[in-house]
């Protein structure tokens, strides 16, 4: 029997569903699923495209795995601040009717650690702007339970973009994994990728 090259291992750093899904999108077929556990705050004064890098290369560090180790991280950013990932009702609300009618940012960080050890990094930039929401259609979309963890309240790939004016970037970034950045990751440390 032939043992298996760990080289052509990889381990998604991500217990994203979605994630999973993205990246099943260019053929590949995660090893394992090893969420990092690591610490999420950003740090005091943190921009939100350092916070999104730091976060994706912290978590493809956080996994302890042979071959390749796949992270990344999403962050919805109105300006500098950063909005949080929605874990209850309120906060969901907060952040829609802080983005109605408004563009905001949404920030796709993926880091991959080749089997050398390397480090690639790549940062996908999404501009999305939400119709002006009345009350009712911020309450319609709430009832869904779709912000549920959510980065910014809202998920693209549901309801909401129904609600989604206008994007100009990546799709699949807005999701939570730039699968274009993720591509070129991958084929550039040597990984088999069409």
């Amino acid at each position: 029997m032939i043992a298996p090259q760990t080289t052509q291992h990889l381990t998604l750093a991500s217990a994203s569903p979605r994630r999973r899904e993205l990246i099943a999108r260019l053929g590949v077929e995660p090893d394992a699923v090893a969420p990092a556990e690591i610490d999420e705050s950003p740090i005091k004064g943190e921009l939100p495209r350092d916070y999104a890098r730091r976060m994706a290369r912290e978590k493809t560090l956080g996994v302890v795995a042979e071959g390749f180790v796949l992270g990344g991280d999403t962050v919805v950013a109105l300006g500098r601040r950063i909005l949080p990932k929605a874990e209850d009702e309120a906060t969901a609300r907060q952040c829609l009717e802080l983005m109605s009618g408004r563009r905001h940012r949404v920030l796709s960080a993926v880091a991959l650690r080749a089997p050398d050890g390397s480090i690639r990094e790549k940062l996908n930039e999404t501009s999305v702007r939400f119709k002006r929401l009345s009350t009712q259609e911020i309450a319609a979309y709430l009832a869904t339970g779709e912000w549920h963890g959510k980065a910014g309240g809202y998920a693209i790939q549901g309801a909401a973009e129904g609600l989604i004016a206008w994007i100009q970037g990546s799709h699949s970034g807005v999701v939570g994994l730039p699968l274009y950045e993720t591509r070129a990751l991958l084929k550039s440390a040597g990984f088999p990728i069409g």
